[in-house]
């Protein structure tokens, strides 16, 4: 589910956040990244859950509906397709994802039930809801495509619910985003016959990944003394104040890779560092960072300093 962006930006944050140096406690922060890491796994699952809330929360008003004293003929034999929406349903009846929920008691919805009406109001009201109950049958093409615009239009961007997981959580605000383009791409690879596991993938690609985490936030830090020099001799024009924390972050993070990540290709570091900073930096960060680690980069293959392996890493 996490891509190395996201656990970069991760790693920025818990440095940023602990001002890390040398004289940092390494195990107790590392501790503070992969539980930040491993919530985002939590508010996945916190979403993936409203969306088996909304389908309850349908099923039971079409229950209501029919039993209604004066119902009308319609409200006797009210239109089913929503509850029985293919997405919706394999959500519901997933055990392993009720496992998972089970796991971490991730009931939110369960004492805040007022966000899932929230919701559902909302998708009641949609023209994308209406449309697609305009007629009683449908594909499941046709249902995982309005799962998919109904999340894109509707529960990603509530304001409400954004606020709500604030309130949770302060890192979800940053996790969100990443969070919700997973979703959005696991639902629009949905197929007929998606395995049992389908909607509870691995937090980590691989282990890999895990320990690209803990070790690039470690040899960061334990390095920082040495890569704040490293910057200064690049940045001698610049007035150390006018620096911004953050970019210094940053710098540091990408000297990192470039010196022990031997299989990380430079392009890919230079690259990442510069999209992170147009996200999470001053508006002039990526044209600094990149005018400092081109000349680093330069430095480096002159002096025969940059440890890469492989074709086409330099």
């Amino acid at each position: 589910m996490l891509n190395r962006r996201h656990i970069r930006i991760k790693v920025m944050q818990t440095i940023y956040a602990f001002n890390g140096s040398e004289s940092s406690d390494l195990k107790k922060d590392e501790k503070f990244l992969l539980q930040s890491l491993d919530s985002m796994y939590d508010l996945y699952l916190a979403i993936l859950s409203l969306l088996i809330e909304v389908q309850k929360r349908a099923e039971d008003h079409l229950d209501k509906t029919q039993k209604k004293f004066l119902a009308t003929q319609e409200e006797k034999n009210p239109n089913s397709k929503f509850v029985n929406n293919s997405i919706l349903c394999a959500l519901r009846d997933n055990e392993t994802l009720k496992d998972e929920l089970e796991n971490r008691k991730l009931n939110y919805w369960y004492l805040d039930f007022e966000y899932i009406e929230i919701i559902f109001k909302a998708i009641l009201e949609s023209k994308i809801y209406k449309d697609y109950m305009a007629t009683k049958t449908s594909s499941f093409n046709e249902d995982k495509a309005v799962i998919v615009d109904l999340f894109t239009e509707i529960i990603a961007p509530n304001e409400k619910l954004f606020d709500y997981f604030e309130d949770k959580k302060l890192t979800w605000v940053d996790d969100l985003p990443i969070v919700n383009t997973s979703i959005l791409k696991l639902l629009k690879k949905c197929k007929p016959d998606a395995p049992e596991a389908f909607f509870t993938p691995s937090l980590y690609k691989d282990l890999d990944d895990k320990d690209f985490a803990t070790e690039l936030y470690k040899k960061t830090v334990l390095n920082t003394t040495v890569y704040n020099d490293e910057i200064t001799n690049k940045t001698k024009n610049w007035d150390a104040e006018r620096i911004a924390s953050l970019d210094s972050v940053l710098l540091r993070m990408a000297i990192c890779e470039f010196q022990k990540f031997p299989s990380i290709p430079v392009k890919v570091t230079i690259n990442e560092y510069l999209e992170i900073a147009k996200e999470y930096s001053t508006p002039k960060s990526s044209i600094f960072i990149n005018g400092v680690l081109d000349k680093i980069v330069k430095e480096y293959k002159t002096d025969g300093k940059l440890n890469k392996i492989g074709r086409g890493l330099m």
